[in-house]
């Protein structure tokens, strides 16, 4: 089940809930089949309830988005891109630990 602080990011709504999105994003490209990718899922899941309200958290299966994940050159999932002021401004690849990614988030805070 989906986590309710987490976003579904699409091609289609990626503009919307990103780009144009007036507080940091972090957004982790992902696929059904990626096993780092389900290793990341409660990890990101407990960052979403740590900076509810600071930054927002979403993901992105590469499989249904191809667009996004194409513009962001995706070659190597789970990548977690960090979003502010409508460009990418870090990004982890990996199944990083939580210290990793919430050193970007404080840091682009």
């Amino acid at each position: 089940m989906a986590h309710e602080k987490i976003i579904n990011i699409s091609d289609s709504n990626f503009e919307e809930e990103v780009i144009k999105s007036n507080i940091p994003v972090l957004v982790d490209f992902w696929a059904e089949w990626c096993a780092p990718c389900k290793m990341v899922e409660p990890t990101l899941e407990s960052i979403a309830d740590e900076y509810n309200g600071r930054i927002k958290v979403g993901r992105l299966n590469v499989d249904e988005n191809p667009e996004s994940a194409s513009k962001y050159r995706i070659t190597s999932i789970p990548s977690l891109l960090f979003f502010k002021d409508n460009k990418v401004v870090d990004m982890l690849v990996g199944a990083v630990p939580k210290e990793y990614i919430k050193d970007v988030i404080d840091r682009i805070l």
